[in-house]
Protein backbone atom coordinates (compact mmCIF):
# COMPACT_ATOMS: atom_id res chain seq x y z
CA UNK A 1 0.00 0.00 0.00
CA UNK A 2 1.61 3.19 -1.03
CA UNK A 3 2.31 5.84 1.53
CA UNK A 4 0.38 9.00 1.41
CA UNK A 5 2.63 11.47 0.13
CA UNK A 6 2.95 15.57 1.74
CA UNK A 7 2.81 18.08 -2.10
CA UNK A 8 5.75 20.38 -2.26
CA UNK A 9 3.63 23.17 -1.98
CA UNK A 10 2.70 22.47 1.26
CA UNK A 11 5.96 21.81 2.78
CA UNK A 12 6.45 25.66 1.39
CA UNK A 13 3.55 26.98 2.98
CA UNK A 14 4.71 25.11 6.06
CA UNK A 15 7.83 26.64 5.95
CA UNK A 16 6.81 30.19 4.92
CA UNK A 17 4.29 30.48 7.81
CA UNK A 18 6.70 28.74 10.02
CA UNK A 19 9.99 31.19 9.13
CA UNK A 20 7.65 34.09 10.73
CA UNK A 21 7.06 32.46 13.79
CA UNK A 22 10.81 31.91 14.01
CA UNK A 23 11.24 35.40 13.82
CA UNK A 24 9.11 36.13 16.45
CA UNK A 25 10.29 33.55 18.87
CA UNK A 26 14.20 34.26 17.65
CA UNK A 27 13.49 38.54 18.61
CA UNK A 28 11.60 37.74 21.59
CA UNK A 29 14.83 35.33 22.84
CA UNK A 30 17.11 37.67 21.88
CA UNK A 31 16.11 40.70 23.10
CA UNK A 32 15.98 38.84 26.53
CA UNK A 33 19.57 38.86 26.61
CA UNK A 34 19.92 42.80 26.27
CA UNK A 35 17.69 43.94 28.37
CA UNK A 36 20.08 44.86 31.25
CA UNK A 37 21.72 46.92 28.03
CA UNK A 38 18.20 48.51 27.78
CA UNK A 39 17.89 48.91 30.90
CA UNK A 40 21.30 50.85 31.03
CA UNK A 41 20.94 52.64 27.55
CA UNK A 42 17.30 53.60 28.48
CA UNK A 43 17.34 54.13 31.89
CA UNK A 44 14.60 51.44 33.13
CA UNK A 45 13.63 49.31 35.27
CA UNK A 46 13.25 45.26 35.45
CA UNK A 47 9.74 45.65 35.70
CA UNK A 48 9.67 48.08 32.82
CA UNK A 49 11.80 46.65 30.54
CA UNK A 50 10.15 42.99 30.70
CA UNK A 51 7.40 45.12 28.48
CA UNK A 52 9.56 44.63 25.50
CA UNK A 53 8.43 40.81 26.22
CA UNK A 54 4.82 41.56 27.49
CA UNK A 55 3.25 43.45 25.61
CA UNK A 56 4.66 41.49 22.33
CA UNK A 57 3.02 38.81 23.83
CA UNK A 58 -0.18 40.53 24.72
CA UNK A 59 -0.74 41.90 21.10
CA UNK A 60 -0.57 38.14 20.04
CA UNK A 61 -2.71 36.84 22.54
CA UNK A 62 -5.62 39.31 21.84
CA UNK A 63 -5.20 39.43 17.73
CA UNK A 64 -5.06 35.50 17.73
CA UNK A 65 -8.10 34.33 18.92
CA UNK A 66 -9.80 36.78 15.97
CA UNK A 67 -7.91 34.01 13.83
CA UNK A 68 -10.99 31.31 13.04
CA UNK A 69 -12.43 33.96 11.75
CA UNK A 70 -10.05 36.02 9.84
CA UNK A 71 -9.22 32.35 8.04
CA UNK A 72 -13.47 32.12 6.99
CA UNK A 73 -13.38 35.38 6.02
CA UNK A 74 -10.41 35.98 4.05
CA UNK A 75 -7.84 33.87 1.39
CA UNK A 76 -5.26 32.21 3.54
CA UNK A 77 -2.44 33.65 0.95
CA UNK A 78 -3.41 37.43 1.47
CA UNK A 79 -3.90 36.72 5.69
CA UNK A 80 0.40 35.71 5.60
CA UNK A 81 1.00 39.04 2.92
CA UNK A 82 -0.47 41.43 5.56
CA UNK A 83 1.16 39.90 8.36
CA UNK A 84 4.27 39.58 7.18
CA UNK A 85 4.69 43.09 6.49
CA UNK A 86 3.14 44.30 9.09
CA UNK A 87 6.04 42.36 10.84
CA UNK A 88 8.43 43.82 8.55
CA UNK A 89 7.28 47.17 9.69
CA UNK A 90 7.84 46.81 13.13
CA UNK A 91 11.26 45.38 13.11
CA UNK A 92 12.00 48.62 10.69
CA UNK A 93 10.57 51.19 13.70
CA UNK A 94 12.52 48.88 16.53
CA UNK A 95 16.08 49.33 13.90
CA UNK A 96 15.78 53.25 14.34
CA UNK A 97 14.05 53.67 18.01
CA UNK A 98 15.27 56.91 19.39
CA UNK A 99 13.87 55.47 22.82
CA UNK A 100 12.39 52.88 24.63
CA UNK A 101 8.19 54.14 23.73
CA UNK A 102 8.67 54.08 20.22
CA UNK A 103 10.86 50.57 20.73
CA UNK A 104 7.63 48.79 22.27
CA UNK A 105 5.35 50.72 19.48
CA UNK A 106 7.31 48.32 16.97
CA UNK A 107 6.84 45.48 19.43
CA UNK A 108 3.49 46.42 19.34
CA UNK A 109 3.14 45.93 14.99
CA UNK A 110 4.86 42.65 15.00
CA UNK A 111 2.93 41.10 17.69
CA UNK A 112 0.17 42.17 15.31
CA UNK A 113 1.67 40.65 12.59
CA UNK A 114 2.60 37.56 14.25
CA UNK A 115 -1.09 37.13 15.96
CA UNK A 116 -2.31 36.85 12.27
CA UNK A 117 0.31 34.33 10.96
CA UNK A 118 0.91 32.62 14.32
CA UNK A 119 -2.11 30.17 13.25
CA UNK A 120 -1.68 29.57 10.05
CA UNK A 121 0.77 26.89 10.10
CA UNK A 122 -1.06 24.87 11.90
CA UNK A 123 -3.87 25.50 10.24
CA UNK A 124 -2.31 24.27 6.69
CA UNK A 125 -1.14 20.90 8.72
CA UNK A 126 -4.34 20.19 9.67
CA UNK A 127 -6.04 20.76 6.69
CA UNK A 128 -3.64 19.91 4.53
CA UNK A 129 -1.51 16.78 5.59
CA UNK A 130 -2.96 13.23 5.30
CA UNK A 131 -3.59 12.25 8.61
CA UNK A 132 -0.86 9.30 8.77
CA UNK A 133 1.90 12.44 8.68
CA UNK A 134 0.28 15.17 11.25
CA UNK A 135 2.12 14.18 14.30
CA UNK A 136 5.43 14.25 12.29
CA UNK A 137 4.42 17.53 10.57
CA UNK A 138 3.10 18.95 13.74
CA UNK A 139 6.26 18.14 15.27
CA UNK A 140 8.22 19.44 12.50
CA UNK A 141 6.47 22.89 12.13
CA UNK A 142 6.95 23.19 16.00
CA UNK A 143 10.94 22.35 15.39
CA UNK A 144 10.77 25.48 12.91
CA UNK A 145 9.97 27.58 15.94
CA UNK A 146 11.72 25.29 18.74
CA UNK A 147 15.26 26.12 16.40
CA UNK A 148 14.47 29.75 17.46
CA UNK A 149 15.00 30.02 21.30
CA UNK A 150 17.88 27.27 20.58
CA UNK A 151 20.05 29.69 18.61
CA UNK A 152 18.23 33.19 20.07
CA UNK A 153 20.36 33.50 23.23
CA UNK A 154 23.61 33.44 21.52
CA UNK A 155 22.57 34.92 18.76
CA UNK A 156 21.25 38.20 20.64
CA UNK A 157 24.51 37.93 23.08
CA UNK A 158 26.86 37.55 20.08
CA UNK A 159 25.07 40.73 18.07
CA UNK A 160 24.76 43.26 21.58
CA UNK A 161 28.16 42.35 22.53
CA UNK A 162 30.06 43.00 18.95
CA UNK A 163 27.31 45.18 16.78
CA UNK A 164 24.42 46.22 18.98
CA UNK A 165 21.08 45.39 19.68
CA UNK A 166 19.50 47.16 16.85
CA UNK A 167 21.27 44.47 14.83
CA UNK A 168 19.12 41.38 16.05
CA UNK A 169 16.34 43.77 13.91
CA UNK A 170 18.19 44.48 11.34
CA UNK A 171 19.41 40.16 10.56
CA UNK A 172 15.48 39.44 10.75
CA UNK A 173 14.88 41.19 7.31
CA UNK A 174 16.18 39.11 4.77
CA UNK A 175 14.67 36.36 6.99
CA UNK A 176 11.29 37.95 6.99
CA UNK A 177 11.74 38.82 3.19
CA UNK A 178 12.10 35.09 1.95
CA UNK A 179 9.38 33.64 4.35
CA UNK A 180 7.29 36.62 2.23
CA UNK A 181 8.15 35.55 -1.25
CA UNK A 182 8.15 31.51 -0.23
CA UNK A 183 4.29 32.13 1.24
CA UNK A 184 3.50 34.20 -1.74
CA UNK A 185 4.50 31.12 -4.33
CA UNK A 186 3.21 28.74 -2.34
CA UNK A 187 0.23 29.15 0.17
CA UNK A 188 -3.25 27.87 -1.41
CA UNK A 189 -6.77 28.19 -0.48
CA UNK A 190 -7.86 24.78 0.39
CA UNK A 191 -11.30 25.58 2.09
CA UNK A 192 -14.26 28.28 0.76
CA UNK A 193 -14.29 31.68 2.05
CA UNK A 194 -17.61 33.05 3.77
CA UNK A 195 -17.02 36.39 4.94
CA UNK A 196 -18.30 37.27 8.69
CA UNK A 197 -18.37 40.60 10.17
CA UNK A 198 -16.23 40.25 13.16
CA UNK A 199 -17.75 41.09 16.71
CA UNK A 200 -16.97 44.45 18.10
CA UNK A 201 -18.39 43.44 21.59
CA UNK A 202 -16.13 40.49 21.27
CA UNK A 203 -13.21 42.56 20.19
CA UNK A 204 -13.74 44.85 23.22
CA UNK A 205 -13.96 41.69 25.62
CA UNK A 206 -11.17 40.03 24.47
CA UNK A 207 -8.62 43.31 24.53
CA UNK A 208 -9.83 44.11 27.83
CA UNK A 209 -9.68 40.51 29.46
CA UNK A 210 -5.85 40.22 28.71
CA UNK A 211 -4.87 43.91 29.34
CA UNK A 212 -6.36 44.09 32.57
CA UNK A 213 -5.38 40.65 33.84
CA UNK A 214 -1.79 41.25 32.09
CA UNK A 215 -1.50 44.84 33.45
CA UNK A 216 -2.84 43.74 37.11
CA UNK A 217 -0.28 41.04 37.44
CA UNK A 218 2.64 43.81 35.94
CA UNK A 219 1.95 45.99 38.64
CA UNK A 220 1.76 43.74 41.99
CA UNK A 221 5.05 44.10 42.78
CA UNK A 222 5.12 47.86 42.46
CA UNK A 223 1.68 48.81 44.25
CA UNK A 224 -0.53 47.20 47.29
CA UNK A 225 -2.96 44.80 45.91
CA UNK A 226 -5.99 47.22 47.22
CA UNK A 227 -5.15 49.90 44.95
CA UNK A 228 -6.43 50.87 41.01
CA UNK A 229 -3.41 49.73 38.90
CA UNK A 230 -3.35 46.33 40.88
CA UNK A 231 -7.23 45.19 41.95
CA UNK A 232 -9.06 47.29 39.19
CA UNK A 233 -7.04 46.12 36.40
CA UNK A 234 -7.57 42.69 37.43
CA UNK A 235 -10.98 43.20 37.88
CA UNK A 236 -11.61 44.72 34.40
CA UNK A 237 -9.64 41.25 33.08
CA UNK A 238 -12.23 39.26 35.01
CA UNK A 239 -14.99 41.49 33.64
CA UNK A 240 -13.92 41.16 30.14
CA UNK A 241 -13.66 37.29 30.70
CA UNK A 242 -16.97 37.37 31.68
CA UNK A 243 -18.89 39.44 28.80
CA UNK A 244 -17.01 37.36 26.38
CA UNK A 245 -17.90 34.35 27.74
CA UNK A 246 -21.95 35.65 27.71
CA UNK A 247 -21.44 37.36 24.51
CA UNK A 248 -20.17 34.47 22.75
CA UNK A 249 -22.95 31.94 24.07
CA UNK A 250 -24.88 34.48 22.07
CA UNK A 251 -22.95 34.35 18.82
CA UNK A 252 -23.53 31.53 15.73
CA UNK A 253 -19.97 32.34 14.93
CA UNK A 254 -18.26 33.43 18.34
CA UNK A 255 -14.64 34.86 18.38
CA UNK A 256 -14.20 31.94 20.35
CA UNK A 257 -16.02 29.36 20.17
CA UNK A 258 -16.12 28.15 23.93
CA UNK A 259 -17.70 25.23 22.88
CA UNK A 260 -14.37 23.69 22.44
CA UNK A 261 -14.09 23.33 26.75
CA UNK A 262 -17.09 21.11 26.48
CA UNK A 263 -14.31 18.11 25.66
CA UNK A 264 -13.27 18.25 29.04
CA UNK A 265 -9.89 16.17 28.16
CA UNK A 266 -9.08 18.98 25.39
CA UNK A 267 -9.98 21.47 28.50
CA UNK A 268 -7.20 19.54 30.96
CA UNK A 269 -4.77 20.19 27.68
CA UNK A 270 -5.20 23.52 27.35
CA UNK A 271 -4.31 24.25 31.23
CA UNK A 272 -1.22 22.20 30.65
CA UNK A 273 -0.11 23.67 27.74
CA UNK A 274 -0.71 26.92 29.36
CA UNK A 275 1.73 25.83 32.32
CA UNK A 276 4.08 24.64 30.50
CA UNK A 277 4.57 27.44 28.18
CA UNK A 278 4.36 29.82 31.16
CA UNK A 279 7.33 27.51 33.01
CA UNK A 280 9.66 28.38 29.79
CA UNK A 281 8.80 31.78 29.42
CA UNK A 282 9.64 32.45 32.82
CA UNK A 283 12.76 30.46 32.31
CA UNK A 284 13.77 32.14 30.07
CA UNK A 285 13.12 35.63 31.57
CA UNK A 286 15.41 34.26 34.58
CA UNK A 287 18.02 32.48 33.13
CA UNK A 288 19.81 35.30 31.51
CA UNK A 289 19.55 38.00 34.08
CA UNK A 290 20.49 35.90 36.34
CA UNK A 291 23.82 34.83 34.78
CA UNK A 292 24.84 38.26 34.04
CA UNK A 293 23.41 40.50 36.39
CA UNK A 294 23.87 37.58 39.65
CA UNK A 295 27.26 35.75 38.18
CA UNK A 296 28.88 38.80 36.03
CA UNK A 297 28.97 36.84 33.20
CA UNK A 298 28.68 38.23 29.37
CA UNK A 299 25.57 38.55 26.91
CA UNK A 300 27.35 35.94 24.95
CA UNK A 301 27.94 33.89 27.51
CA UNK A 302 24.31 33.95 28.80
CA UNK A 303 23.76 32.77 25.29
CA UNK A 304 26.09 29.96 25.11
CA UNK A 305 25.09 28.94 28.95
CA UNK A 306 21.17 28.34 27.67
CA UNK A 307 22.34 26.80 24.41
CA UNK A 308 22.63 23.28 24.34
CA UNK A 309 19.34 23.12 25.83
CA UNK A 310 17.67 25.01 23.65
CA UNK A 311 19.44 22.54 20.69
CA UNK A 312 18.05 19.55 22.53
CA UNK A 313 14.71 20.70 23.11
CA UNK A 314 14.44 21.68 19.43
CA UNK A 315 15.94 18.07 18.31
CA UNK A 316 13.67 16.38 20.35
CA UNK A 317 10.18 17.85 18.25
CA UNK A 318 9.94 16.35 15.39
CA UNK A 319 11.27 13.20 17.23
CA UNK A 320 8.33 13.48 19.89
CA UNK A 321 5.91 13.83 17.07
CA UNK A 322 7.04 10.57 15.54
CA UNK A 323 6.96 8.77 19.11
CA UNK A 324 3.12 9.83 19.11
CA UNK A 325 2.23 8.54 15.63
CA UNK A 326 4.36 5.39 16.99
CA UNK A 327 2.95 5.24 19.89
CA UNK A 328 0.49 7.13 21.42
CA UNK A 329 0.25 10.18 23.29
CA UNK A 330 1.42 8.66 26.87
CA UNK A 331 5.25 8.06 27.09
CA UNK A 332 6.31 11.36 25.36
CA UNK A 333 4.08 13.20 27.09
CA UNK A 334 4.32 12.37 30.49
CA UNK A 335 8.09 11.41 30.27
CA UNK A 336 8.83 14.79 28.92
CA UNK A 337 6.48 16.46 31.72
CA UNK A 338 8.14 14.78 34.44
CA UNK A 339 11.12 15.58 33.13
CA UNK A 340 10.94 19.49 32.93
CA UNK A 341 9.01 19.53 36.48
CA UNK A 342 12.15 17.96 38.25
CA UNK A 343 14.48 20.43 36.54
CA UNK A 344 12.57 23.33 37.86
CA UNK A 345 12.63 21.44 41.48
CA UNK A 346 16.52 21.89 40.78
CA UNK A 347 16.50 25.16 40.13
CA UNK A 348 14.70 26.06 42.61
CA UNK A 349 17.13 24.03 45.31
CA UNK A 350 20.10 25.56 43.82
CA UNK A 351 18.80 28.53 43.02
CA UNK A 352 21.52 30.70 45.44
CA UNK A 353 24.59 29.09 43.86
CA UNK A 354 23.94 28.55 40.39
CA UNK A 355 27.07 28.00 38.24
CA UNK A 356 26.68 28.42 34.80
CA UNK A 357 27.78 24.58 34.28
CA UNK A 358 24.88 23.89 36.72
CA UNK A 359 22.03 26.41 34.83
CA UNK A 360 23.43 24.49 31.46
CA UNK A 361 23.02 21.29 33.17
CA UNK A 362 19.39 21.76 34.28
CA UNK A 363 18.36 23.51 31.46
CA UNK A 364 19.50 20.45 28.87
CA UNK A 365 17.09 18.46 31.61
CA UNK A 366 14.24 21.09 31.12
CA UNK A 367 14.33 21.45 27.28
CA UNK A 368 14.69 17.89 26.50
CA UNK A 369 11.40 17.33 28.21
CA UNK A 370 9.68 20.25 26.84
CA UNK A 371 10.88 18.74 23.47
CA UNK A 372 9.35 15.36 24.22
CA UNK A 373 6.05 16.80 25.65
CA UNK A 374 5.11 20.20 24.49
CA UNK A 375 3.83 19.91 20.36
CA UNK A 376 2.50 16.66 21.93
CA UNK A 377 0.33 18.46 24.19
CA UNK A 378 -0.65 20.77 21.43
CA UNK A 379 -1.46 17.47 18.72
CA UNK A 380 -3.32 15.22 21.23
CA UNK A 381 -5.02 17.80 22.62
CA UNK A 382 -6.77 18.95 19.35
CA UNK A 383 -6.78 15.18 18.64
CA UNK A 384 -9.81 15.60 21.46
CA UNK A 385 -12.22 17.54 19.01
CA UNK A 386 -14.09 16.73 16.30
CA UNK A 387 -12.91 18.02 12.85
CA UNK A 388 -15.26 20.91 12.35
CA UNK A 389 -14.04 22.67 16.08
CA UNK A 390 -10.42 21.79 15.61
CA UNK A 391 -9.69 25.12 13.78
CA UNK A 392 -11.27 26.58 16.94
CA UNK A 393 -8.77 24.79 19.34
CA UNK A 394 -5.84 25.54 17.21
CA UNK A 395 -6.92 29.42 18.03
CA UNK A 396 -7.77 28.40 21.50
CA UNK A 397 -4.31 26.74 22.05
CA UNK A 398 -2.28 29.49 20.40
CA UNK A 399 -4.17 32.03 21.95
CA UNK A 400 -3.35 30.46 25.60
CA UNK A 401 0.57 29.68 24.37
CA UNK A 402 1.04 33.87 23.81
CA UNK A 403 -0.92 34.80 27.03
CA UNK A 404 0.82 32.34 29.20
CA UNK A 405 4.19 33.74 27.64
CA UNK A 406 2.92 37.37 28.93
CA UNK A 407 1.43 35.82 31.99
CA UNK A 408 5.22 34.21 33.11
CA UNK A 409 7.08 36.94 31.67
CA UNK A 410 5.22 39.42 34.22
CA UNK A 411 4.98 37.08 37.17
CA UNK A 412 8.93 36.43 37.26
CA UNK A 413 9.80 39.73 36.49
CA UNK A 414 7.36 40.71 39.16
CA UNK A 415 9.10 38.77 41.58
CA UNK A 416 12.67 39.58 41.35
CA UNK A 417 12.03 43.52 41.12
CA UNK A 418 10.26 43.31 44.13
CA UNK A 419 12.73 41.33 45.88
CA UNK A 420 15.74 43.86 44.21
CA UNK A 421 13.48 46.59 45.64
CA UNK A 422 12.88 45.60 49.37
CA UNK A 423 16.39 44.29 49.72
CA UNK A 424 17.87 47.75 48.68
CA UNK A 425 20.28 47.55 51.12
CA UNK A 426 21.96 44.00 49.69
CA UNK A 427 24.16 43.75 46.34
CA UNK A 428 21.75 43.58 43.37
CA UNK A 429 23.14 40.20 42.52
CA UNK A 430 22.03 39.07 46.19
CA UNK A 431 18.86 40.65 45.43
CA UNK A 432 18.27 39.10 42.31
CA UNK A 433 19.22 35.34 43.33
CA UNK A 434 16.85 35.81 46.13
CA UNK A 435 13.56 36.63 43.50
CA UNK A 436 14.96 34.11 41.08
CA UNK A 437 14.75 31.87 44.15
CA UNK A 438 11.19 32.87 44.90
CA UNK A 439 10.31 32.81 40.90
CA UNK A 440 11.86 29.13 41.00
CA UNK A 441 9.56 28.12 43.73
CA UNK A 442 6.37 29.34 42.38
CA UNK A 443 7.21 27.72 38.85
CA UNK A 444 7.67 24.30 40.80
CA UNK A 445 4.24 24.59 41.92
CA UNK A 446 2.26 25.22 38.63
CA UNK A 447 4.86 21.87 37.26
CA UNK A 448 3.04 19.50 39.48
CA UNK A 449 -0.17 21.07 38.91
CA UNK A 450 0.82 20.54 35.34
CA UNK A 451 1.70 17.18 35.40
CA UNK A 452 -1.24 16.01 37.55
CA UNK A 453 -3.54 17.20 35.17
CA UNK A 454 -1.31 15.40 31.96
CA UNK A 455 -1.50 12.07 34.49
CA UNK A 456 -5.23 12.51 34.22
CA UNK A 457 -5.91 13.35 30.35
CA UNK A 458 -3.65 11.28 29.09
CA UNK A 459 -4.43 7.94 31.12
CA UNK A 460 -4.68 4.37 29.13
CA UNK A 461 -8.39 5.08 29.01
CA UNK A 462 -7.92 8.63 27.20
CA UNK A 463 -6.22 6.93 24.33
CA UNK A 464 -9.68 5.87 23.01
CA UNK A 465 -9.76 9.43 21.52
CA UNK A 466 -6.23 9.48 19.97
Amino acid sequence: MNKPKIPGKVFGAIIATGLMSFCGVIVETAMNITFPTLMTEFQVTTSTVQWMTTIYLLIVAIIVPLSANLKRSFATRKLFLTANLLFITGVILDLVAPNFAILLIGRVVQGLGTGIALPLMFNIILEQVPAEKIGLMMGIGTLITAIAPAIGPTFGGLVVTSLGWRYIFAFLLPILLCSLILGRLTIQQKTPIHFTWLDVPSVLAISATFIGLILGLNQIGNHSFWCWPVAGALVIGILGAIVLVFRSKKLTSPIINFQVFHYLRFSGYVAAFFIMQLIALGLSFILPNYIQLVNSQTAIAAGLTVLPGAVLGAIFAPISGKILDDLGPRKPILLGAGLSVLAVVLFSLRALQLTSTMISCFYLLFMAGVGLAFGNIMTNGLKNLPTFLQSDGNAVLTTIQQFAGAVGTSLVSMIINQSQTHLGKTTTSLATAIGSQHAFQMLVILGLIELILLVLVVRPQAQQNY
